[in-house]
């Protein structure tokens, strides 16, 4: 039997758990049928604009992407059955899946394409406006022919045409709206293979099978229920008990998952996230003095022993980042970049110089700190900075919201002193790393982007020669100059690298490990039923 050291650390290299003897479960043919319940946290803000996890790992049951990847990122078909590019890189065209209707009945077109990647994506997702920024027009010849004219090659878009990125949206719903407000993002209307039934704020949302999906035969499902609990331990004990079959997000306490892993009837999964790459980070707000000052940035950035908090606090389900791009990203990942290794006193030293001495009370500087929503692991991070940073003279205040007001206050109003919060990386650094540092996602409103206000001439340069670079080794370089501006800058401190992971019942089968599964459907997913007890 695995010890505990030796559990965390192949499911921190990224080993699955759920291939050890214990997790294991006898293959078998699909099973129809079943009422499958998750759990997820926190609860969403909607479902119809798919921006933040927990809106992901239900709308990606309820709407489909033109294409998903396989296990190496090549794009396979979904909605769009068939898709080329022309030689010089200007043209894309997609022919699309004929007899697909939404789940209102009215046909799915090339229209709904159009709309959805001009009117929605590339004016209000986050990551939109600069995957799509090279986009002049969609023509749409015939309704299951889309065909995108770029003015420059954009690689980038062949790395965002799943439905977390591009989603696709019903244009007769939503044209003439606000997409962000439209009230159909609280009761969406997709192509997926699950149908929203109803949503009871606080307490569930829940999904039933679409009879007439496009995948014949699938799903198996009859319904999905997410539940909202946020208490770890709770969802722990849920899971355990049978009552829950699914947990993808922040599912359990870390220091459940090895006593869990041993049980024969849970999967604790680390696959599935390695497309996502989240980076766990510590934003300053740059319109806040001393945070102008590069100087304090630095000193924090010394103050923070992240060896410690990958240890102490992830139970080392993370290790220390070293770039904005994770360093699994080999393609990407550019090393020998400044780094700010623990040094409370080099700490000390920068903060007087930039004239925060201690006062009387020892203290330098005061200020708040907004704790990521997404589970306590992130509350205490927060208080693992407070108290690192309370060494060096300076006290923070820390701050728990719920996800709307902590998405309100972080990216619209842009209320607050320092934050710590998550990002996908994703698969190419223009998808997941760049929205932290463009002047061109200061955008208010728009979440999970440049909170910071972090604007600079030469990043913005760097970022828009990259996103049109055709040749591989060249646009690399181009990459690793980002890296190295935003590291020597650090608007923002790149934390750790997390290593994340999923739980569920042995009895549920076929949930998707590729490597962007997390956000995968549950429509290939089955449970195998409960023996009986008769004799």
């Amino acid at each position: 039997m695995f010890n505990r050291r030796d559990l965390l650390r192949l499911a921190a290299a990224g080993v699955s758990l759920a291939t050890m003897p214990v997790a294991r479960a006898a293959d078998g043919t699909p099973v129809r049928g079943g009422h499958l319940v998750s759990i997820v946290v926190p609860e969403p803000q909607n479902l119809g604009i798919a921006v933040s996890n927990p809106t992901i790992v239900i709308a990606a049951n309820i709407f489909d992407g033109l294409v998903t990847y396989d296990e190496t990122g090549t794009p396979q078909p979904r909605l769009a059955e068939r898709f080329e590019q022309s030689p010089d890189g200007l043209t894309l065209t997609f022919h699309l899946r004929q007899g697909v209707r939404w789940h209102d009945g009215v046909p799915f077109t090339a229209a709904d394409v159009k709309y959805s990647i001009l009117d929605v994506v590339k004016k209000t997702h986050p990551r939109g406006r600069g995957t799509y920024q090279h986009l002049e027009d969609i023509e749409t010849p015939d309704d299951h022919t889309v065909v995108l004219k770029l003015a420059k090659p954009s690689p980038v878009i062949w790395a965002a045409l799943s439905a977390n990125e591009t989603q696709i949206f019903p244009k007769h719903l939503y044209e003439g709206t606000d997409p962000l407000t439209n009230p159909w993002n609280v009761k969406p209307i997709g192509t997926g293979a699950f149908i929203f039934k109803e949503w009871v704020r606080g307490s569930h949302i829940t999904l039933e099978r679409n009879p007439n999906y496009w995948d014949a035969g699938k799903p198996y499902l009859d319904r999905i229920t997410f539940k909202v609990v946020p208490d770890a331990g709770t969802r722990a004990a849920a899971l355990e008990t049978g009552e829950v079959q699914y947990i993808p997000l922040s599912p359990v306490p870390l220091s459940d998952v090895e006593r869990l892993a041993k049980r024969g009837d849970v999967v604790v999964e680390t696959r599935g996230w390695e497309a996502v790459s989240p980076i766990f980070f510590f934003d300053f707000n740059l319109r806040r003095k001393p945070f102008d000052d590069i100087r304090v940035r630095r000193a924090i950035a010394y103050a923070i022993d992240r060896r410690a908090l990958a240890r102490n606090v992830w139970y080392d389900f993370a290790v220390p980042a070293t770039s904005p791009v994770p360093a699994s990203q080999k393609q990407f990942y550019a090393p020998d970049l400044p780094q700010y290794e623990y040094d409370p006193k080099k700490a000390e030293a920068l903060l007087d110089e930039a004239g925060l001495k201690r006062g009387p009370d020892g203290v330098r500087l005061r200020f708040t700190h907004l704790n990521h929503t997404y589970g306590d692991d992130f509350k205490r991070s927060g208080e693992f900075i407070r108290q690192q940073l309370k060494r060096v003279g300076v006290e923070v205040e820390l701050i728990n919201y719920d996800l709307p007001t902590f998405l309100r206050k972080a990216y619209t109003d842009y209320d607050f002193d320092t934050l710590n919060v998550f990002y996908a990386a994703f698969s190419d650094p223009q998808l997941g790393v760049q929205r932290r540092f463009w002047s061109r996602n200061i955008q208010p409103g728009s979440p999970w982007s440049n909170a910071s206000g972090y604007s600079n001439p030469e990043f913005d340069a760097v970022v828009e020669e990259a996103a049109v670079e055709a040749d591989v080794a060249k646009r690399k370089a181009l990459l690793a100059r980002l890296q190295l501006i935003a590291q020597t800058d650090i608007p923002s401190i790149s934390l750790l690298e997390l290593k994340q992971f999923r739980v569920w019942s042995s009895r549920l089968k076929g949930v998707d490990v590729s490597p962007v599964g997390v956000y995968g459907s549950l429509g290939s997913a089955w449970l195998e039923p409960v023996p009986s007890t008769r004799g």
